[in-house]
Order: C-alpha cells, then structure tokens, then sequence
C-alpha cells in the first residue's frame, strides 16, 4: 500500500464520512426530542417487539437451511441454463418487494394457484398473511442471496482438494465433514446474521402481508402510530427500540459476512467424483428444480397477470414511475458523491475501523431516519413537498454500506499494486482518481449504482410515512391500487415496476462493465 495516506484519502473523503454521520444524528435528535423511553408502549408495541424477533430468527434460520443444500448441489452441478439461475441468484436485493408478494399472493394466496389445486383434490386451503406469509416472503427473498453467499464460499476450496479426496475415495459424507463442514462453521453464522438483520428492517412485507395485533413489526408500528395516529412520540420511541434492535445486529452481521462479489469465479465449478452416484445426482437435480419452481413460479405470475393488467393501468402510474425514476437517479448521484471518497479513505488506512462509519445506514432502519426527519422539518417547512429527495437521500444512506463492501476490496487493491508508482510519477487528488483508480474501479461503480436505482426504484418506505394523494412512487401507487382491490391494474403496474428495476440495474451493471480495466 502507498506509504503517503494523502495519495487517495482526502479531505472530500473526510467530509462525505462527517455528512453521513450527521444525517444519522439528525435523525436520532429528531427522535430523541420526542421519544419517551419506557413510556407510550402498550402491549401491543411489545407484541410487535417480540414478533419482529420471532419472524426475523423464523425467516434466518429458514432461509439458511434452504440455502444450503441448494449452494452445495450448485456447487457440484454443471447444466444448461445453470450461469441464467446462478445470476438469477444473485439478485435478492433488486427485486422490487412489492413486486414479489404480487407474485407470492398470486401462487399461495386464498385464490391462487396452490389454493386452486388443493381444492381440486379435496384438500383445505392455506394462507399467506400472518407469520407464516411474512417468513414465506422472507425465504424467497433471502434464500437467493444466502445461497449465492454460501456459493461464493464454496467455491474458494480448491479444485485440488476435492481431486485428493477422491484419490483417497473418501464417502460424501467424509468429504462434507473434511472439507464443506469446516467452510460452513466459517460462513454460516455471518449469512444467518445478516438475513436476520435485513428481516428485522423489512418494512414492504409487513405492510402487505402482516398486520393486525398478531402479525405487526416494530417497522410496521411506527408507521401505524406516524401515518393514522400521527403519535409522533409513541412512533419515535418505537424508533429507538428499531435502532437498538437492527443497529446491534447490524453490527455484528458486517463483522462477519464475506466481501460482496460482482460474480467473478463463482459460475466455474470444479470436477466432483463424490456427486457421481445415482443417489447423489437426483437428490442435486431434485433440490435445483425445487428451488428454481419456488423462484420462477412468483416472477412469472408478474409477468403474466402483467401482460394482461397492462390495458388498465391509469395515467397515474406512469406518474408514478417518472417519480421513481427521478428518486433513483438522485439516489445514485448521492451514492457516488458518498461512497467513492468515502471508500478512498477507508482503502488508504491500515485498519477498517472507520468502515463502520458507512454501516450507519443499515443500522438506522429507513423508518427510523424518516421518522427523525420528519419531526426535524415539520415545525420548518412542509414534510410533503420534500417527500421525493428525502427518499432518494434515504435510499442513499441505505444503499451505502453494500456499495462500500462492493468498491473497497477492489480499491484497497489498487492502491497496494500502483500505489507507490502513483507517488513516484506525483500523481495526487483528481489525476490519481481519473488516470489509476476509476478506470479500475469502472465494474464495481456500475454494479454498485445499479444496486442503489434498483433499491430506490422499488422502495416502499419512507415514501409512504411523506407521501400525499397527489405524490407517490411507483410502488406507493402499485400498493394503492392493492388496497383499492383494483388487481388487475395493481398487476401491470407490478410488471412495469419490475421492468424498470432490472432494467436500471442492467444498464448501470452492463455500462460499468463496457471496456472497464481488469
């Protein structure tokens, strides 16, 4: 690494840190002024404290258990359309949430396809709301991207290992204690961790299929006691227990969890002797087919409930989605604006103690921030003339901590292979970023980019606690439509959505990657 920390961490780096911590304390002073610790929660608020926890271990636990048979018979498989599902894998975070329980009800709700062909043979129905609908969504969100972690790790041990255990015809059962157990004890934990942080501030879920005294999330809570009762206090002290609760598992989950990889070496896998047998093969086939039904069954109910919804779809939904597009690109600017110096100076130091700075966002649920906020600009000015860019500034904030994990490791590399010849030929500031680092650094900006339009486009969150009738996002509308049981509607708006997600993601992700230096 360059001796001379000034080569790459500078003052914006420094600056951009202080903007994030500010925007956090903000927030935090905002609730704090109206917070009453102790005082204002009822029964039911510790009824949603205790069912947050619950679903969030529920839906961790789960998700992990799936994910890890699926990694491994991925892991062992090679097949046509294998590099499509792997990549489909890799997506958890960009599928707009209200997109997906569309999909979800359309399979498992009271009319839907499972429902349908139970009541063909005579079998009683299910449902999908409460617990068990909130853990489901959960699953399909978090058994993608925990098995494409656990994938990741798999796929470090080397080929060499697996080619001497099958010289030494060590059983499936030994090779997995031998080799995969080992791995496993490794990752696990911080995948388990990190899926029980994203549950508890999931917000999206809980509005559409929780609710009620049985099935309410703190999240849910606060917008319950912010949006009908306008209990500024109870909703803020409701704020502080979601702080505690995700900021300490937050926490610990990005001590733990690997770097986050824009995909390469994952879809090469290695020859495995030990997955030759009958048994073996068709248990791999039959968790791979399982799986890809569970995932593909929901997305392709979207696009065809889409297709036919799309003729009654209203103006306002292409409002909508002008909204969402002006609130992703404003997330995006302020990403880069936070993140590239931010990770500049994290990569020039030695420690990654002030890492932790930029986790700020994820330990801060997006309720919490707007809540705070909110009660920071009533008394000044009107909160809904603002609900638009404090959604992209929140998006932001969110997006930050995985666009750090995604550009650091790459940057911190850079500096440690040109570093010092930077110094030698005097290049500092600007000339250093534009000659050696972004050009470098091309692939992880656009993925990171495309992650933060992806998120923002199909955020149901903040935009919900500032929004009037006059004044949404495509998803605050798509959930409006919901509401008003016009389905068919609700359904071209989904594919829309959907539409617009991927393809703010496959043009920032593709565009990074166009001639981007290795």
């Amino acid at each position: 690494m360059a001796q001379r920390a000034d080569s790459v961490a500078t003052r914006v780096g420094i600056a951009a840190a202080a903007l994030v911590v500010a925007a956090v304390l903000l927030a935090f002073v905002g609730i704090a002024t109206r917070a009453e610790p102790g005082a204002g929660l009822g029964p039911g608020d510790w009824a949603a404290i205790r069912f947050t926890v619950v679903q969030s271990v529920l839906s961790a636990a789960l998700s992990v258990l799936l994910a890890i048979p699926l990694a491994r018979a991925l892991a062992r498989r090679q097949f046509i359309g294998r590099g499509v599902l792997v990549t489909l894998l890799g997506a958890p975070f960009i599928l707009p949430v209200i997109v997906a329980v569309l999909g979800l009800v359309t399979v498992f709700g009271r009319s839907g396809w499972l429902n349908t062909g139970l009541a063909m043979v005579g079998l009683p129905g299910v449902s999908i709301y409460g617990l068990h609908g909130v853990v489901l969504a959960h699953v399909f969100f978090n058994l993608p991207l925990a098995t494409r972690l656990l994938l990741q790790g798999w796929q470090t041990i080397p080929a060499e290992r697996f080619r001497l255990a099958a010289q030494l015809r060590l059983t499936p059962v030994s090779l997995f204690r031998t080799l995969e157990w080992p791995l496993l004890k490794q990752i696990v934990p911080g995948v388990a961790a990190l899926v029980f942080v994203i549950c508890l501030t999931s917000f999206a879920v809980a509005l559409t299929l929780g609710g009620g005294p049985r099935a309410t999330t703190v999240e849910l809570a606060i917008y319950q006691a912010f949006k009908f009762d306008f209990d500024l206090g109870r909703a803020a002290s409701l704020a502080v227990v979601q702080l505690v609760l995700a900021g300490g598992a937050a926490l610990i989950a990005l001590s733990m969890i690997p770097a986050i990889s824009i995909g390469g070496g994952i879809d090469r896998p290695v020859q495995r002797w030990d997955a030759e047998s009958g048994v073996q093969r068709s248990l791999d086939i039959g968790i791979i087919v399982l799986s890809a039904l569970f995932l593909l069954l929901p997305l392709g109910a979207v696009v065809l409930r889409g297709l036919a919804g799309l003729g009654q779809v209203p103006v306002s939904v292409w409002q909508a989605a002008g909204a969402s597009v002006y609130v992703a690109t404003i997330s995006m600017v302020v990403l880069g604006l936070l993140a590239l110096p931010m990770a500049g100076w994290i990569a020039s130091r030695r420690t990654g103690g002030v890492e932790a700075i930029g986790l700020l966002g994820l330990s801060a649920s997006p309720l919490m921030i707007g809540t705070g906020w909110f009660i920071l600009i009533n008394p000044v000015a009107d909160p809904v003339q603002l609900a638009l860019p404090v959604t992209a500034l929140v998006n932001a904030l969110m997006a930050l901590p995985f666009a750090l994990r995604i550009m650091v490791p790459r940057l911190r590399d850079t500096v440690q292979d040109y570093g010092r010849l930077g110094e030698s030929l005097g290049m500092r500031g600007w000339p250093l970023w534009r000659w050696l680092i972004l050009p470098r650094l091309r692939a992880q900006i656009g993925f990171a980019a495309g992650l933060t339009g992806a998120l923002s486009v199909g955020d149901l969150g903040v935009i919900a606690l500032f929004a009037d009738p006059d004044r949404a996002t495509l998803p605050l509308q798509m959930y409006r439509l919901m509401g008003a049981y016009r389905m068919e509607a609700a359904a071209g708006a989904a594919l829309i959505l959907l539409v617009l997600a991927l393809g703010v993601f496959w043009v920032c992700d593709k565009g990074g990657r166009w001639h981007a230096e290795a």
